[in-house]
């Protein structure tokens, strides 16, 4: 008796739980271009007027420029961590290393213009 008292206190205490954790608001993962904004802000400040737009600009247009994935994640990190785009050649694979140079040429133009005037881009 006490055995199946036990048991279905258990059951009970889990169903309220299960039924809790459905009510609850789904945790909100972080969203990338807002952590990219967060980090490469303050290596912004003192060199332009608006860091986050600066910051926000080079996301959306530079940087998006850029179609490898691998290129793309590694010239976010180098923005993020210098504040001017960068991509350290241990960061992306061998294979790509040849693609630095191209994919720099690729989003010159954008950089410049985010850099000097992200209002227009």
């Amino acid at each position: 008796m006490i055995a199946r008292f036990c048991v279905a206190a258990f059951v009970a205490v889990l169903t309220i739980s299960a039924a809790q954790a459905q009510v609850r608001a789904p945790s909100r993962l972080p969203d990338p271009r807002s952590e990219f904004v967060r980090q490469c802000a303050p290596r912004m400040l003192g060199r332009w007027e608006h860091p986050e737009e600066v910051c926000g600009c080079l996301h959306d247009h530079a940087a998006a420029a850029v179609e490898d994935r691998d290129l793309r994640e590694a010239l976010l990190r180098g923005i993020s961590e210098t504040g001017v785009p960068t991509i350290e050649t241990d960061w992306v694979p061998a294979s790509k290393q040849s693609e630095i140079g191209p994919t720099f040429t690729k989003i010159a133009k954008p950089t410049l213009q985010c850099m000097f005037d992200p209002a227009k881009s």
